[in-house]
């Protein structure tokens, strides 16, 4: 049976009569890792703190194993709650050897106590060598993992991370995810972080909540959120992609521009209460399939090999990501949507393509007024 580590029941908080956070819940199973994403003010970063106990409850409640560590008219101290937080400067002792840094908080432990959980920590992080370097000595990554090694040591019931790779370069970032979602993972930790960054997001976290004006605006795996965001803000938000319009067939079918498709998501009564209601329909990049019109050609004497749902479609820009080309192309009616294909066979800007969708199902939402 899942345990839930963490709790978040309605929680609202304030700065003094402005509110920051209103009306938000999540769950966090134990040895989940969560993370919170939104733009610059969106109120993730004070979620994070009503945790850690340095922002008092305007409303609501936060249990941790169970235990309740904050309402409306109660607050447990921070050090009370046993939370260890990788901060984002890593905030670590430059006077201190990294070895002195993981054992910091383990001060009420025997010395033989002390020595073998800072080399069980080091030995997680892969920093065993480093042990009797100082933190200007390590790069930045490296201060990233002593940090994270340090806020383990004392075994939190929760770990907290604010923006942990904001200082470090694009290509670092990435491939330190990755390993600080691993070391989590082999540590049993739950783990909750804050980010701006979608691809963070997605290569450390099991559940991902995208916040706006306070606001949770879904709480949900990483595929979920990209195939089936809950929202116009959250499929605008999350990963790339276009809303074409569309007009409801039936209690489950789509007629879009691109063809028909089977609807996803539910909608509302009022968007589904017509045979014509406006809607639009979520298409990502990878929903379309597209080839050359003369691969087309070349191919249109094979029986079976032409496929009679394809639209033409302009080439207007294109993007090189090295394995594959993200195309922008425009439809007949001058809307565009956008494609990926392998980049070993390129379609100049202005070439005219044959496009058609590769998805059975996709989600659509109410036309915005």
């Amino acid at each position: 049976m899942e345990f839930t580590m963490l709790d978040l029941d309605s929680i609202a908080v304030a700065y003094g009569t402005t509110p920051v956070v209103r009306d938000l819940s999540l769950h966090l199973a134990e040895g989940e890792i969560g993370c919170l994403l939104g733009a610059s003010g969106c109120g993730k970063t004070t979620v994070l703190r009503a945790i850690a106990g340095f922002e008092p409850l305007r409303a609501g409640t936060i249990r941790l194993a169970g235990d309740v560590v904050a309402d409306q008219g109660h607050m447990l101290a921070p050090e009370a709650r046993r939370i260890g937080v990788v901060f984002q400067d890593y905030a670590l002792f430059p006077h201190l050897t990294v070895a002195a840094n993981v054992g910091f908080g383990l001060s009420r432990q025997t010395a033989t106590q002390r020595n073998a959980r800072i080399i069980e920590m080091l030995d997680l992080v892969g920093l065993q060598h480093a042990a009797e370097r100082y933190p200007h000595e390590l790069s930045g990554g490296q201060q990233q993992r002593v940090a994270l090694a340090r806020a383990l040591a004392p075994q939190p019931r929760l770990m907290l991370m604010d923006e942990p790779f904001s200082n470090l370069d694009v290509t670092l970032r990435e491939r330190l995810a990755a390993e600080v979602r691993l070391i989590l993972k082999r540590a049993g930790a739950t783990a909750i972080l804050v980010t701006h960054d979608q691809r963070e997001a997605f290569a450390v976290a099991d559940k991902v909540g995208v916040m706006a004006d306070g606001r949770l605006r879904q709480w949900d795996t990483p595929y979920a959120l990209y195939h089936r965001p809950a929202d116009r803000y959250v499929a605008g938000f999350i990963g790339e992609g276009v809303l074409l319009p569309a007009t409801l067939k039936g209690e489950r079918l789509l007629d879009s521009e691109l063809g028909r498709i089977e609807l996803m998501n539910a909608l509302t009564p009022a968007s589904a209460a017509g045979a014509h209601a406006p809607l639009e329909v979520l298409i990502r990049p990878d929903s379309i399939a597209m080839e050359g019109v003369g691969t087309v050609q070349a191919r249109a004497g094979r029986a079976g090999s032409v496929h009679t749902d394809e639209v033409q479609a302009r080439v207007v820009a294109r993007a090189f990501r090295g394995a594959e080309f993200l195309y922008t192309l425009e439809l007949a009616s001058g809307r565009q949507v956008m494609a990926l294909a392998p980049s070993r066979q390129p379609h100049d800007v202005g070439a005219m393509v044959l496009v058609r969708l590769q998805i059975g199902q996709a989600v659509a939402f109410q036309q915005a007024a």
